[in-house]
C-alpha cells in the first residue's frame, strides 16, 4: 500500500505529522473544526452521526478500525463529518459482523482522514486551547494553516440545513409499540433514536423547517426534537416552531433538540471550550441523586444563569465533570429535554428510561 504522507495544521499554527487515509479531497486539503471523542468503540456510529457536520473527529482511543464496518451500524444515510484523525488505523478487520474495513468505508463515503497522528498531544492541546479549526492534506504547512484560518467553524452557521431530510417520511411502530402518533423533527436524527421512538408508536419524521401548524395538523400525541449539529442560535426557524408547539402537545428533546427547546422557553446557550464528545460522561439526576454514565456529543450548552425565575423551567440533570446543565423540564407545558444521548449508539444505556418517561407523558396527556 502506498503511503501518503500529510500534515494536520491547526488555526494557531500547531502542526502534526501523519499519513493520509480515506478519500482524497480535491485540492488536497480538508478542513473543519477539530474536536475529540473519547469512546473506546463505536467509531462507525460516531462517524455517521450527523451532529458532526462541519467537524473533524479525533479519536482519543489509539487503535481504530479493528472490527471493521457494516451497514447496520450506520446512524444516518452517510457521514457528514469533514474528516477523521486517528493514531493507529487497523488495516485488517476482525469481526463476524464486518463487511468492510474502515479505510474503505471512508473512501466510499468521501471522508478524508489522517492516521499516525499523536492524538494524545492533539487532545491535550484542544483541552488547553479549546476546539479550533484545522486543515490536513498532502500540501505544504503554509497552505494548510491558511485553510485552517479561513475555516469558519460552527459559530453562527446553520448546519442543520445540511443534514435534515427534504421530505417527511414514516417509521412504523415496532411490534407491541402501541398506537401513539409521534412527530419527530429531523435536525440530524440518528437511526438508533428512531428505533427507540418506534418502540413507542408510529413515527413521522419531518424536515427541520416544518412549521408548527403543519405538525399540529398531523394530530400527534407527542413531538420529538432530535439531535443535530452546530450552533442552536443559528436555527431560529426551529425555535419559532417549538415555541408554538410547547403547551399544545408533549415535547421531548435530545441534544440540539434540548438546546432549542430551552431557547424557546426563554433560556440562552453558549459554546463550551471543547465540548462533550464521548461515552463515559457522569450525569446526576437531581430528583433521585442517581448518577448515570452517558453518551454525549455537543459543543454548545444551555447557560445556567438563564434557567429559573418565574419561567416554570426546572433543571433536572447536571454534568458531574463541569456542572453543565444536562436536563430541563417545564411541567406545566409538558416539555422536557436532555443534553446527552439516552439512546446511546454508541455508549451506555443508563438513561434509556427517558423514552419511557416520554411515553408516560404522552399517555397521561391523552387520558385528560
Amino acid at each position: 500500500m502506498t503511503v501518503r504522507e500529510g500534515l494536520l495544521v491547526l488555526a494557531d499554527g500547531t502542526v502534526f505529522e501523519g499519513e493520509l487515509i480515506g478519500a482524497e479531497r480535491d485540492g488536497g486539503v480538508a478542513s473543519g473544526e477539530v474536536v475529540f471523542n473519547t469512546v473506546l468503540s463505536g467509531y462507525q456510529e460516531v462517524l455517521s452521526d450527523p451532529s458532526y457536520a462541519g467537524q473533524v473527529i479525533t479519536f482519543t482511543y489509539p487503535h481504530i478500525g479493528n472490527y471493521g464496518t457494516n451497514h447496520h451500524d450506520d446512524e444516518s444515510r452517510r457521514p457528514f463529518a469533514r474528516g477523521v484523525v486517528v493514531r493507529d488505523l487497523a488495516r485488517r478487520a476482525s469481526n463476524w459482523r464486518s463487511t468492510g474495513d474502515l479505510d474503505g468505508y471512508l473512501r466510499r463515503h468521501g471522508v478524508p482522514g489522517i492516521a499516525g497522528v499523536d492524538t494524545r498531544r492533539l487532545t491535550r492541546h484542544i483541552r488547553e486551547a479549546g476546539a479550533m479549526p484545522g486543515a490536513f492534506g498532502d500540501t505544504d504547512e503554509v497552505t494548510l494553516k491558511a485553510a485552517a484560518v479561513a475555516e469558519p467553524g460552527t459559530d453562527g452557521v446553520d448546519l442543520v440545513a445540511t443534514v435534515t431530510c427534504t421530505e417527511p417520511y414514516a417509521v412504523a411502530a415496532m411490534p407491541g409499540g402501541g398506537a401513539r402518533r409521534i412527530v419527530a423533527y429531523d435536525f440530524g436524527i440518528k437511526r438508533t433514536i428512531l428505533r427507540h421512538l418506534s418502540g413507542l408508536g408510529d413515527v413521522t419524521v419531518v424536515p427541520a423547517t416544518t412549521p408548527a401548524a403543519d405538525v399540529l395538523a398531523r394530530r400527534p400525541d407527542g413531538v420529538f426534537l432530535s439531535n443535530g449539529p452546530g450552533d442552536p442560535a443559528a436555527v431560529g426557524y426551529a425555535i419559532d416552531a417549538i415555541r408554538a408547539l410547547v403547551g399544545e402537545v408533549p415535547v421531548f428533546g435530545i441534544c440540539l433538540g434540548h438546546q432549542l427547546l430551552a431557547t424557546a422557553l426563554g433560556a440562552t446557550t453558549h459554546k463550551l471550550p471543547f465540548g462533550h464528545h464521548g461515552g463515559n460522561h457522569p450525569v446526576r439526576r437531581l430528583a433521585t441523586g442517581r448518577v448515570e454514565i452517558t453518551s454525549q456529543n455537543h459543543n454548545y450548552a444551555v447557560a445556567e444563569a438563564s434557567i429559573g425565575g418565574d419561567g416554570g423551567v426546572e433543571v433536572t440533570h447536571v454534568n458531574l465533570n463541569d456542572g453543565v446543565i444536562e436536563g430541563i423540564r417545564a411541567p406545566d407545558l409538558r416539555a422536557f429535554g436532555v443534553q446527552y444521548h439516552p439512546e446511546a449508539g454508541p455508549g451506555p444505556h443508563d438513561a434509556a428510561y427517558l423514552f419511557d418517561e416520554f411515553a408516560a407523558l404522552v399517555d397521561a396527556t391523552g387520558s385528560r
